[in-house]
């Protein structure tokens, strides 16, 4: 088995979820993964994740998504609607290019009863790779589909945005513009070793994004001052956007008030299965901190916010 301790702050309910999304992948990729949360020297919390073989789990899992291609899947039948006006299809929310969407094969098994362009789910991998799809937002089984984004932003894009970053527009006699912000596959080649070390403190400036990391969240306050509008960017981390999307796949918080949502860290190590049902508390064998935040409004889209601890009786 291999091992390696994360650094986490347990009060960014992002990392939290992100961790789980690190066990998910770790999982897929190397098989018999573990994790739980080591917070017996409160000043450098970890989230220990471990698995099979000899290589870096961690590791194993940002070398992935640096090298994934994002794409689409859609239900069987699927006719691609008109983009509605005001929709910049390709573009994100601060009109900079991110890569083209494109549509994998049909599949048989959806999330949903019908397909919606904005919130399609998206697969990763193929070839010698494992084939992973992703697409909590929109899951239309009844659950929380936990989906924050809103607007003429795609999950594709988001997505693509997260691990390939995005470019301005082409200059004259560029095939390509230049990088406006950077995904993981930028973070990777230039950062690897920080990337690896401290996945969750590399930090970039990012336009749109899942609106799971709050260090990047913004939320007006009606003071004439727009990021959109100065075309500001904030510093986040496209690795916990990208893998908080991951780690709710199978998992949710549990959102027990409109907009207050309840989650848990676990104390021992769990394989997947257990670990999403701690994420919500479920296990009361397990040590467990609670921690309780709010789902603040950024005009149509809901941002996360740091988290409080909940003190269990």
């Amino acid at each position: 088995m291999a091992e390696h301790a994360i650094p986490v702050d347990l009060y960014n309910p992002g990392q939290v979820l992100a961790c789980l999304g690190f066990l998910e992948g770790a999982d897929v990729l190397l098989g018999h993964a573990e994790g739980g949360f080591d917070w017996s020297d409160p000043e450098n919390v970890v989230f220990e994740l471990s698995a099979a073989g000899e290589v870096n789990p961690a590791a194993a899992v940002l070398e992935f998504l640096a090298e994934a291609e994002p794409r689409r899947f859609v239900p069987k039948g699927y006719v691609e609607e008109a983009p509605e006006k005001g929709d910049n299809d390709g573009d994100t929310a601060d009109g900079c290019e991110s890569e083209p969407e494109s549509i994998a094969d049909a599949s048989a098994t959806f999330p949903a009863a019908k397909g919606d362009r904005m919130a399609l789910p998206i697969r990763l991998g193929g070839g010698n790779r494992p084939i992973v799809e992703l697409g909590h937002w929109a899951d239309g089984s009844g659950r929380n589909s936990f989906k924050l984004y809103a607007g003429n932003r795609s999950a594709e894009g988001i997505a693509r945005a997260m691990l390939l970053g995005v470019r301005e527009k082409p200059k004259k006699k560029q095939a390509i513009g230049d990088i406006k912000s950077k995904g993981v596959r930028q973070l990777w080649e230039e950062r690897k070793d920080d990337l690896i070390a401290r996945p969750f403190d590399v930090l970039t400036p990012m336009g749109g994004s899942f609106n799971f990391d709050p260090r990047g969240a913004w939320t007006a306050i009606d003071a004439g001052y727009s990021l959109n509008d100065q075309g500001h960017q904030v510093e986040s981390s496209p690795v916990v956007e990208f893998l908080a999307a991951w780690g709710l796949e199978h998992a949710r918080p549990d959102e027990f008030e409109t907009r207050k949502v309840r989650y848990a860290a676990w104390g021992i190590p769990l394989a997947p299965m257990l670990a999403r049902a701690a994420l919500c508390g479920s296990i009361d064998a397990a040590p467990r901190q609670m921690f309780v935040f709010t789902l603040d409004m950024s005009g149509k889209n809901k941002v996360v916010t740091f988290a409080e601890r909940e003190i269990c009786p």
